[in-house]
């Protein structure tokens, strides 16, 4: 597992985060959420606070796919909740779509302990467009293109 530690997500994690508070207003925001639902608004803080842990196939995945972390949290920060896991173990996750600095679709699962504040990204690809509609639904196994 990699503990990342790098300053150039906390400059762009910022401005997403005053964005976020700035339109909702902190209280308002949080108020709103939640406790069953993972909310893109708690990665985003674990972001903006250096308080992830990246898996080692979240790290061998994203080399892969030659993602960069400042792409996959940049897709965080700008991107949705496409799906939710809030039965998974040890921690709740979600399914995050977002893009990368070019715009080319990223997917990234991360679980969330609450308790903590800490977010783990478990794994992160780009996503096959033939199983994919619109970068956010998965298309039917009977659908799937060839």
């Amino acid at each position: 597992m990699i503990l990342v530690d790098t300053p150039s997500p906390r400059v762009v994690t910022t401005i997403a985060l005053r964005n976020y508070r700035r339109h909702w207003g902190r209280a308002t925001f949080e108020a709103a959420l939640p406790e069953a639902t993972m909310h893109i608004a708690h990665l985003v803080e674990a972001i903006q606070h250096n308080r992830i842990r990246i898996t080692d196939h979240a790290d061998e995945e994203a080399q892969a796919d030659r993602l960069s972390y400042d792409e996959i949290f940049n897709s965080v920060l700008h991107g949705r909740v496409i799906k939710d896991y809030p039965d998974d173990k040890p921690y709740p996750s979600c399914l995050v779509y977002g893009n990368t600095f070019s715009g080319e679709p990223v997917h990234s699962v991360w679980a969330y302990d609450s308790e903590t504040g800490w977010a783990v990204m478990i794994t992160t690809y780009r996503p096959d467009p033939t199983r994919w509609i619109d970068w956010d639904t998965r298309r039917p196994t009977d659908e799937i293109l060839q």
